[in-house]
């Protein structure tokens, strides 16, 4: 009787749901990688797939439309398409595969494994497009992470659930401080998005800077230079909507986007394939309004639920810090650590300029007696920068200020106190420790002998 009832029941919702008729279109006009087709009803977002041939078929999504033409844009390589080529809008999509099974694997910007280990054991399918969580009810940032990193851990301390820029140019060691962070962090899961990159950079991430260990908690998902630019928007969005899976399970988890910039070109080349036109530098505005829309999701969840703190990287090209993206990012973002090219061409690594970055979060999550010797330190290093080519001419007269004669005293120790091993972790704790002792007053040696003398 029971599975009469509920056969009677599928049949009734079966009737009532209102029939979708599959409309065949025709491809009329490509340029560039946009794609104009009649002949069928799609909204913007829905994916459609495209006859390459009777055995090829590639999936396209719907980018704009003008009167009856739809602009398409294919997420894999066109080769052999035909005027007239048929387009069929497809009806069921089944999402994004999460679980377990994720861990220790890479993905492609559609979510399909690319390691060769076979397909992904999923729980279940999610939509790509996250919830929007009320700010109101976002748990605020009260605790620290720690992510192994020294220079990090005690002068630009990072919350659960912050989100920081990573801002630098070419070659000057992001990759390796974003494995360092992947090995060295106490987050329990850590989704990395490696977008637009080099292809030989990804496998070198995965072998070498993330390494077996790193790779054990993490997940991939790779969508190099040479994909077509929807699919590199799909995999930062991939990427996040991964990390808000885990978030929503209550575990703690440290997303690393390389490069949100790489996102930023993404979106400009399909908005202005599609005819938007240029503001910024070459940059539409739709690519100023996705930033917030993508770095807004990650974060914290409902009280007592879990956490995404992130590390996005932007390249300011040329180094320029007044770069479009850097600038929109910088006010997006709840801090950021610039990376300097002249400490990098000194074999100061990680090249963290102190003096340039910033932790918006970190007067709230630490103690006060840290926060000072933060402050403290940043004074030292700037008195030491306004008279560093005095001092390196022996122009400067000891004595003639007791701060600079201190920072003098002091900077070759903190120089190496900012500098750390590519294998070597630092925790939290032990960071903020070597960070007093760092800045301690050093003995007189009159005063030594005095107390030996009274001993």
């Amino acid at each position: 009787m029971s599975r009469l009832l509920s056969s009677l029941q599928r049949y009734q919702q079966l009737k009532l749901r209102k029939p979708r008729l599959r409309v065949e279109g025709r491809i009329t006009r490509m340029i560039g990688l946009t794609l104009e087709a009649v002949g069928i009803q799609a909204a913007v977002g829905d994916c459609c797939q495209i006859a390459i041939s009777v055995t090829q078929r590639v999936e396209a999504e719907v980018v704009g439309f003008s009167g009856d033409r739809i602009y398409l844009m294919p997420l894999h390589p066109i080769e052999g398409l035909q005027p007239g080529a048929k387009v069929y809008p497809l009806m069921d999509i089944s999402g994004v595969a999460v679980g377990p099974g994720l861990l220790g694997r890479v993905l492609n910007g559609t979510g399909q494994p690319i390691d060769g280990l076979g397909p992904i054991d999923a729980e279940q399918h999610v939509s790509l497009a996250g919830e929007i969580i009320n700010p109101l009810i976002r748990d605020p940032i009260k605790q620290t992470l720690d992510v192994g990193i020294r220079a990090i851990n005690s002068v630009l301390t990072v919350g659960r659930g912050q989100r920081m820029g990573l801002f630098a140019g070419s070659g000057v060691g992001k990759s390796v401080l974003l494995g360092m962070m992947t090995r060295f962090t106490e987050a329990e899961i850590t989704v990395v998005g490696l977008i637009g990159e080099r292809g030989r950079e990804v496998k070198e991430f995965i072998e070498h800077s993330l390494g077996p260990e790193g790779m054990k908690r993490s997940v991939v998902i790779a969508s190099p230079a040479d994909d077509s630019p929807l699919m590199r928007l799909r995999a930062a969005q991939l990427t996040t909507r991964i990390a808000e899976y885990y978030r929503d399970q209550g575990r703690n988890v440290l997303l690393l986007m390389d490069s949100l910039t790489r996102y930023a070109q993404a979106q400009r080349e399909i908005a202005l394939a599609v005819g938007e036109p240029p503001a910024t530098k070459g940059y539409p505005p739709s690519v100023f309004a996705k930033l917030p829309k993508l770095v807004e999701r990650a974060g914290n969840g409902k009280a007592g639920g879990g956490s995404v703190t992130a590390f996005y990287t932007v390249l300011t090209e040329g180094d320029d810090q007044q770069d479009p993206v850097a600038d929109s990012a910088r006010a997006i973002l709840d801090g950021h650590v610039v990376l300097s090219r002249s400490l990098a061409e000194q074999g100061h690594y990680p090249a963290i300029d102190i003096e340039a970055s910033i932790s918006r979060a970190m007067p709230q999550i630490v103690e006060p007696e840290h926060l000072q010797m933060m402050l403290r330190l940043k004074q030292i290093y700037s008195k030491y920068r306004q008279n560093e080519d005095l001092i390196a001419v022996g122009a400067y007269v000891r004595g003639s200020d007791p701060d600079t004669d201190f920072a003098i005293e002091k900077m070759p120790l903190l120089k190496a106190f900012l500098q750390q091993g590519i294998n070597d972790a630092h925790p939290l704790r032990e960071s903020v420790q070597h960070l007093a002792m760092a800045l301690a007053p050093t003995p007189q040696p009159g005063a030594n002998s005095a107390t030996v003398a009274q001993g």
